[in-house]
């Protein structure tokens, strides 16, 4: 079953959440081949029940220990623009439509998301602005693999450079 997972983090984007499970949304989704949608919601104030969404199955919880399971199962993960939701989703191998919330002061998150788009490792857009038409051109064969790090190489480099090698 062609599913999408969506995670806020542990932060509250009642803003993508509601987005996602719009009526117009649901329908590009299932448009797109989609079939499970699985929402991670965070400290929102919305959570959406299995029957809000007809036509999809719909899972919607606040929190678990891990995402892992629920990327790693995901055909495309729609993610807030936290490091830690985007690099574990690219670390995973998954594509990734990143959400920027542009409501927030001294937004961070955007230079993040840019940078990734930049070396072509994701999409991204914000729930205000381009949404509907990201979502429905985006191409995702056009993404890269993000390649893993290296810390070795900078362990070795300290190392060095601290005249312990």
């Amino acid at each position: 079953m062609k599913t999408v997972f969506v995670t806020v983090g542990t932060t509250k984007f009642d803003q993508l959440i509601e987005s996602i499970t719009s009526p117009e949304n649901v329908q590009i989704l299932k448009d797109r081949g989609y079939e499970r949608l699985v929402l991670q919601v965070g400290k929102g104030s919305v959570l959406p029940t299995a029957d809000s969404c007809p036509h999809i199955s719909l899972e919607a919880y606040r929190f678990k220990s891990s995402i892992a399971e629920d990327i790693e199962r995901s055909d495309l993960v729609i993610s807030h623009a936290g490091a830690g939701s985007c690099l574990e989703t690219l670390g995973a191998g998954k594509p990734l439509l990143v959400v920027v919330n542009d409501t927030l002061m001294d937004n961070h998150q955007l230079e993040l998301a840019r940078q990734l788009y930049v070396d072509s490792h994701l999409l991204y857009c914000t729930c205000r602005y381009v949404f509907l038409t990201v979502y429905v051109t985006m191409d995702l064969s056009v993404l890269r693999p993000f390649l893993p790090g290296q810390p070795k190489l900078f362990a070795n480099f300290l190392d060095r450079a601290l005249g312990l090698s």
